[in-house]
């Protein structure tokens, strides 16, 4: 992680805001880089809305072998942002499918946009393995994983503080308590077994803050 990374998950929070709108609906500020990732550039429907944003972050990630390599330094630990920024987007309105991102995976990721080649990447075959091969999204909980969300939100805001002023330790220092104190209630859940999602995310939150 870095605060490049950050800027982008910013980015679309900042246009596609991480709460529901007064109606109870996912709204965009501005679709400018989302729509077209949606039919005839037109997000029509609550998960269209969040397809967009999860492809949009693929892209800027994963897109090419220059992108791969320039923004995210072939690092595919990234993927697990995504997925915990996909988790809470979904967690926000109830639905029939609330507990698992299979119906999303099924209708979405199982696709061919998600299963275009990466051009130029060799070690995985498009965003779909990427995917595959961190996790089995069909058995993953968004209710689990979006617990993750303020922790993720807090380390990006350290990277972030970092880069704008290295100087200012009391900002940093109030943050890092409070993504340690989240560290800590995510570690002692009781769904934090080995060799799961939710295991394998916790440790990329406690590799990308020990790395600052």
């Amino acid at each position: 992680m870095d605060a490049e990374i950050c800027k982008n998950f910013l980015l679309v929070r900042t246009n596609f805001p991480d709460q529901l709108d007064s109606d109870g609906e996912y709204k965009f500020k501005d679709d400018g880089h989302f729509k077209k990732y949606c039919s005839g550039n037109n997000c029509s429907s609550n998960l269209e809305k969040v397809n967009a944003g999860c492809l949009y972050f693929f892209d800027e990630f994963f897109k090419d072998s220059s992108v791969f390599k320039s923004v995210a330094n072939s690092n595919i630990d990234i993927v697990d942002y995504i997925i915990i920024w996909l988790s809470y987007m979904l967690n926000l309105k109830e639905n029939d499918y609330n507990n698992s991102l299979n119906h999303f995976y099924t209708t979405y990721i199982n696709n061919e946009k998600y299963k275009k080649p990466i051009t130029g990447v060799t070690e995985y075959n498009s965003y779909k393995d990427l995917i595959d091969k961190k996790h089995d999204l069909t058995k993953v909980d968004i209710k689990d994983i979006s617990k993750f969300y303020d922790a993720f939100k807090t380390l990006c805001e350290i990277y972030s503080a970092f880069d704008e002023n290295t100087s200012n330790c009391t900002k940093c220092s109030d943050k890092a308590n409070k993504f340690v104190k989240k560290y800590q209630e995510l570690d002692g859940d009781s769904n934090n077994t080995e060799g799961t999602s939710y295991s394998k995310i916790l440790s990329t939150l406690s590799t990308d803050y020990n790395n600052l």
